[in-house]
């Protein structure tokens, strides 16, 4: 009841308060504060990774350090202060950058980056500046002097002759431009006395090389026993384990493993040896001093017959089928073929280009082809003394070249990187062998089988081929662990074809296992100097002849 009687209305007297309505301020979003010193020293720091500011601010305030503790981690600013003032990130274009420094190289003077008045206007050499007038080789001075005059217009009337039209086409007075410059007549006809003399001076030691300095050397006794047999004849005496028939089976093969006898061959380095085909009782060797010799392998062990005729260093020999002749390739820019037994000269063959490697067909022996620098293959005819064919799809020189299928094809690799199969007589490529992954391939070696080609890599790998109807590359054969990249090291299988060898870039000899293509053998074959051609012999099982750069040629059994 008590709350009841609390619970009343007011008293009647009391004034009734109206609620008035609230005053309006008006808000100021952007209130201008007093920016004091102490003000910014206390609060205002800038936050990291902060990249905006929506006030300006001093360069002293700027500057200060980032709020935070400073990561050590994190690399110092470099010092700009240097001993020749202070150094400053500008912004220039390449081309005036480049253009400046080439005419202060090579005139002296450049423009002054500096943008003071008061200094000069070019730094470097004044007087070549005055005598230039501040042109280099990108500026014309004809449109920076001030001083000439056009020419001109002349007469509308008169096309031609004097005061003819030119109008707005008119040039400068004192220009050169049309005006003919060069060697005057007198000069010319010198140039063209003198090399007329040399070149008449070159065609008299060409001849004079080809006519008198094709010469030979017998070195031994007699070049013919009491018999009339000359040392193409194989050994009359026998030799163990040796038939010089040619017509037993193929002994088993194995690695060599000791030298047996050193020649010193040539007084520079030796390019390539062959042994003679079939029998095996000579060598034949080339040399950088641009002498072809043979030797004899199982008699005396001595120089046999020395060929005189190339002016530079021959690259490679090979010999015919039967041995009785041989091509030797020079870098005198010929190919001659020569007799085995009497070193005559028989017939010599020049395009007027560079010749790398020379090949004979083995079923038609009057016909061989030669690989140029000219990145052509040329095919030439021993019968009739001429060229006969030109095979010309090659982008780089060729480097060798192969026959198989019993010469009616014959595979050619070149420093484009590429290998070419092509049909003999047709200079149409049958195969083209190009992938990105490919190195230049300066060697090639048929397998004794005549399915497979083994091919030296420049990637310190030898690649091999399959010859067949389908010219294809046999993948699970790779033989590698050798290094003869940059080196034209020669390959060689035994006569059973078992093994592979080649030579390599530290003077070692590598014996390869044809089967699993694991290394068999390794060795130092010639010391501080690249083996460049290994060989095994035709007639003995284990027997492999090497040469090198270093001018030796050793015999290995």
């Amino acid at each position: 009841m008590d709350l009841v009687e609390g619970y009343g209305s007011s008293d009647g007297d009391e004034e009734i308060q109206i609620p008035t309505e609230p005053k309006k301020f008006k808000v100021q979003s952007a209130p201008e504060v007093g920016l004091e010193e102490k003000y910014l020293e206390n609060k205002l720091y800038l936050a990291p990774g902060q990249q905006t500011m929506s006030i300006n601010l001093t360069h002293e305030v700027l500057s200060q350090p980032v709020l935070g503790p400073e990561n050590r981690n994190k690399k110092r600013r470099e010092n700009q202060n240097v001993f020749t003032g202070v150094v400053e990130e500008q912004g220039i274009s390449e081309f005036d950058f480049r253009a400046q420094e080439r005419s202060f190289r090579s005139l002296g003077f450049a423009l002054n980056p500096s943008d003071s008045v008061e200094e000069a206007k070019y730094v470097g050499n004044q007087e070549q500046v005055e005598r230039l007038k501040g042109n280099n080789f990108l500026t014309n001075t004809i449109k920076n002097n001030v001083d000439l005059k056009r020419k001109a217009k002349g007469d509308p009337s008169i096309v031609e002759g004097e005061n003819a039209y030119l109008g707005p086409w008119a040039g400068y007075e004192g220009e050169k431009l049309g005006v003919q410059t060069g060697p005057t007549d007198e000069e010319k006809a010198a140039y063209i006395a003198r090399n007329a003399t040399k070149e008449l001076g070159e065609a008299e030691t060409s001849k004079k090389l080809r006519e008198n300095e094709e010469t030979t050397t017998f070195h031994g006794k007699n070049e013919r026993d009491y018999m009339g047999r000359s040392y193409m004849h194989p050994p009359v005496t026998e030799v163990e384990h040796v038939n010089f028939s040619g017509q037993s089976e193929v002994q088993q093969c194995f690695a060599p493993k000791k030298c047996i006898h050193q020649f010193s061959a040539h007084g520079k380095g030796v390019s390539a040896i062959r042994f003679l085909p079939k029998t095996g009782h000579l060598l034949l060797s080339s040399g950088m001093e641009g002498k072809v010799k043979i030797w004899d392998v199982y008699g005396s062990h001595s120089l046999l017959r020395t060929f005189h005729g190339h002016t530079k260093a021959v690259r490679d020999v090979t010999f015919n089928n039967d041995g009785t002749r041989f091509l030797s390739t020079s870098y005198d820019k010929y190919v001659k073929l020569w007799d085995t037994e009497t070193g005559q000269c028989l017939n010599r063959f020049s395009s007027g280009k560079v010749p790398y490697v020379s090949r004979l067909n083995p079923s038609e022996q009057n016909l061989f082809i030669t690989g140029q620098a000219d990145k052509k293959i040329i095919q030439y005819d021993i019968r009739t003394k001429e060229k006969v064919l030109e095979y010309s799809e090659h982008l780089g020189a060729i480097s060798t070249l192969a026959f198989v299928d019993n010469g009616r094809r014959f595979v050619s690799t070149s420093d484009d990187k590429t290998m070419r199969v092509w049909e003999f007589g047709l200079p149409v490529v049958i195969k083209l062998i190009a992938d990105p992954s490919m190195h230049a391939i300066p060697a090639i070696a048929l397998h004794p089988s005549n399915k497979f080609i083994a091919c030296q890599s420049l990637d310190n790998q030898v690649l091999v081929w399959g010859v067949g109807d389908r010219f294809k590359q046999n993948r699970k054969k790779v033989f590698t662990g050798h290094l003869s990249a940059g080196y034209a090291c020669q390959l060689s299988f035994s006569p059973d074809g078992s093994y592979l060898t080649s030579g390599d870039a530290d003077g070692k000899l590598w014996v390869w296992d044809w089967k699993t293509c694991k290394v068999v053998k390794r060795f130092i074959a010639h010391k501080n100097a690249v083996t460049i051609d290994a060989e095994w012999s035709p007639v003995e099982a284990s027997k492999v002849a090497t040469c090198s750069w270093d001018g030796t040629i050793k015999f290995w059994d």
